[in-house]
């Protein structure tokens, strides 16, 4: 029987660490000098590190277009979608906000990308040249912070494609094109969004088929580190594993139940059980799409929660509302800024945050895709994306636990609009009782 990606991917790691240290210029366990013998595989994992790298870059353009264009598309259109998609994107734009500043604030609060008070570059064998990378995020100020809504509105959108810094203004161009595509009629439209809807199905094979190689790409990034400093990575590396899990708990344990309770006015504990399923399902497939017919089936059957606003909801939600992704997106970038040593200023960590509100809405809603969103925050704000690759030591978990968080902040939004639209049976026959 074939071993699930996850399981392949935990394989990898461990294998990573056992060859990484074996192929250490000095042997770990007799001392011996192998410098040649480091060379010779360093450069194999260097190869197929950047591989891997190469191929998630290249996905970034097609897949987030193609993403929020279908996203979009979900809602159908008509007279319902200005009121209820003001709700929907405002509630989605709320939640991904407030996850955002949890995770800058314990990032900036925990500074994993430091052990004992000194920045954990070496630890983490990152080789770009760190005065370049100083240089080029020192230039981030507040005139950069203008500069983002002027880039959001690019004056040729396929130049701004082929540069990863200008994401942005592909974004803003992608939610205009979804827009007004659902407003359309005949074949114009059914021929547009058949071909957007092929294009997006096609970039989520062409992603799996990438992610088919994340065990390889995994082990050549890790064993590249850990053959470099052996276990000097392990505890900056545990630190961000930690920061991230602990914001995602806050979001998820603090956050969304105050707003069940007190904007939705709903028991918090009845919505947890309700969902259990659907968050159980996430977690092992850390894929919001691949959740989605559960989602809705628990919000619309046992939340009480009509088709109506289930259908319009929860299919947007799962492409732009990522509230954990956004966060993750968040710290990742904090960390690896730290693991330079660089003091990042408010308006380069207002440009993190910015960035990072407006990729996550982009990201597809399958495992990893978020790797993909970094690289476009990094970029932006001048850090190199060799760092990603230690990243994917620890990404499982927390691909898996995010992706919950995101279902979760899905089927709350779906509450909070639907009471606001005066539905009164929601939740009203669900219990804590029925968790199981």
């Amino acid at each position: 029987m074939k071993l699930k990606l996850h399981w392949q991917i935990l394989i990898a790691l461990g294998l990573a660490v056992i060859v990484g240290l074996l192929t250490q210029a000095q042997n770990p366990f007799t001392g011996a000098d192998q410098a040649e013998l480091h060379g010779t595989f360093y450069e194999f994992y260097d190869f197929f590190g950047n591989l891997f790298l190469n191929a998630l870059k290249m996905l970034i353009v097609p897949l987030i277009v193609s993403s929020i264009i279908t996203g979009i598309l979900s809602t159908g259109g008509g007279r319902d979608f200005g009121r209820l998609g003001g709700k929907t994107l405002l509630y989605y734009m709320s939640t991904s906000l407030i996850a955002i500043l949890i995770g800058l604030t314990l990032v900036n609060l925990v500074g994993p990308g430091y052990v004992n008070g000194e920045p954990a570059r070496d630890q983490l064998a990152l080789h770009a040249d760190t005065a370049a990378v100083e240089q080029a995020v020192e230039g981030k100020g507040m005139k950069d912070v203008a500069e983002i809504f002027i880039r959001m509105v690019p004056a040729n959108v396929i130049d701004a494609a082929t540069n990863n810094g200008q994401m942005l203004g592909v974004i803003f161009f992608a939610l205009l094109f979804g827009f007004f595509l659902t407003t359309l009629s005949g074949k114009p439209r059914e021929v547009i969004s058949a071909f957007w809807q092929g294009g997006f199905e096609i970039m989520m094979k062409i992603t799996e088929l990438v992610m088919r190689f994340a065990p390889i790409g995994v082990f050549a990034l890790l064993a590249r580190t850990v053959s470099q400093t052996g276990f000097d990575a392990f505890m900056p590396l545990l630190k961000f594993f930690l920061t991230v899990l602990a914001a995602l708990a806050l979001h998820f344990c603090v956050v969304l139940p105050l707003v069940l309770t007190f904007i939705a006015r709903v028991k918090a504990l009845r919505h947890y059980a309700a969902m259990v399923p659907a968050l159980l399902t996430a977690f092992s497939t850390a894929s919001s799409a691949a959740t989605l017919p559960l989602t809705m089936d628990c919000v619309e059957k046992r939340a009480g929660v009509s088709n109506r606003i289930t259908s319009f909801v929860l299919p947007l939600g799962a492409t732009v509302n990522m509230d954990g992704t956004a966060l993750f997106e968040c710290v990742a970038a904090m960390f690896i800024a730290q693991a330079y040593g660089l003091q990042l200023t408010f308006a380069t960590q207002f440009i993190i945050v910015v960035i990072a509100l407006m990729t996550s809405i982009g990201v597809a809603a399958i495992p990893k895709a978020s790797l993909v969103a970094i690289m476009v925050i990094l970029s932006a704000i001048g850090l190199p994306a060799e760092a990603l690759g230690l990243i994917l030591a620890v990404d499982r978990i927390l691909d898996m636990c995010r992706t919950s968080v995101n279902v979760f902040s899905d089927s709350v939004g779906a509450v909070v609009i639907a009471r606001s639209e005066g539905e009164t049976g929601v939740l009203a026959n669900a219990a804590p009782a029925k968790a199981g």
